[in-house]
């Protein structure tokens, strides 16, 4: 089959397709012929040499695939069928027209949904879902701020915590973006971060409060901030590293506001953990989609012999939306 390796720590020059031998399913895996795989800033950070796989993934990028079960290994307890139209969440290996996987990481594409754009949702899902919901235990009537609207986290995200009836905030680097996120996602407070302090606008537009929940990619840089932002009791739950690892934290103000800040990484976990998100995406998530309150958001498809091109457009930052690869 054909997979993609990264020959050195680099640029997306350093992506290459090579013939490499298809993976065999072990016990309680299943075999996917893959039609479409999303690309994820992990993919970017692995790609720069900042995000090696976890021990035992494969070296090929790629955390969430589209396609149809090809084979099984032993022991495979989940009632699939060869051909079933299903989607994957990986520790690595997407890249590729051929994975093995844990069954309990596979879910049937949602209803509705074409194979190739359902690649575009187990990853996102699963974070958002995982994290808004699960982790940070997000209310009807509580005010989320997400960070990066427009992305692939961003996108599902504002339109998961409008679908359970969170007040939505969220940040862009540009009015197009800002426009875009209150006018097709949903927001109801859009600041743009290159213009406004967010923690001060997202007071004026919020009635004098801050946020009960707060989502962040960006990490050390937004630090000060996200604390700042925080209403009484809120929850900032950082789940990427984009502005960096380390940050200065004032205690002061996170005790005063008796406030918990949470770094969570879905790629690490355990299958029993993953399996447990899969099933409750499958069940919370799948029908907000099947019934059309999200929306999986694609920017743009490249063939995977364009790889190199995906991730130059991917670090442009211009996409609104997931960004894939097809088979």
């Amino acid at each position: 089959m054909k997979a993609v390796y990264i020959s050195e720590p680099g640029g997306p020059e350093v992506l290459e397709v090579r013939d490499v031998a298809a993976p065999v399913p072990g016990q309680g895996e299943v075999l996917i012929d893959v039609v479409a795989a999303g690309l994820n800033r992990a993919d970017v950070q692995q790609r720069r040499g900042f995000y090696p796989p976890p021990p035992g993934a494969s070296e090929v990028p790629g955390l969430e695939v589209s396609g149809r079960i090809a084979g099984f290994g032993p022991g495979v307890s989940k009632p699939f069928s060869l051909g079933d139209k299903v989607v994957a969440l990986l520790a690595g290996g997407g890249y590729a027209q051929q994975v093995a996987v844990p069954a309990e990481q596979v879910l049937r594409v949602p209803e509705g949904v074409d194979l190739v754009t359902a690649a575009s949702l187990p990853e996102v899902a699963a974070t958002v879902y995982s994290n808004l919901i699960m982790t940070a235990q997000l209310q009807p009537g509580e005010t989320v701020l997400i960070h990066g609207a427009t992305g692939g986290i961003g996108t599902m995200a504002i339109q998961l915590a409008k679908a359970f009836g969170a007040k939505v905030a969220t940040t862009a680097g540009s009015e197009e973006k800002v426009s875009t996120a209150k006018a097709f996602l949903g927001a109801d407070i859009a600041i743009n971060y290159k213009e406004e302090d967010f923690p001060e606008s997202l007071r004026r537009q919020n009635g004098g409060k801050g946020a009960d929940v707060i989502l962040d990619v960006v990490g050390a840089k937004y630090l000060q901030q996200n604390v700042d932002a925080l209403a009484d009791y809120g929850r900032l739950v950082v789940i990427g590293l984009q502005g960096g690892t380390k940050g200065e934290l004032d205690l002061g103000l996170l005790l005063k506001k008796r406030a918990a800040v949470v770094a969570t990484a879905l790629r690490p976990r355990p299958v029993a953990e993953k399996g447990a998100i899969m099933t409750a995406v499958r069940e919370a998530v799948w029908p907000l989609v099947a019934d059309g309150r999200i929306r999986p958001l694609v920017a743009k498809t490249f063939p995977l012999d364009q790889v190199g091109a995906a991730h130059r457009y991917f670090d442009s930052g211009d996409h609104v939306g997931k960004v894939l690869l097809v088979m």
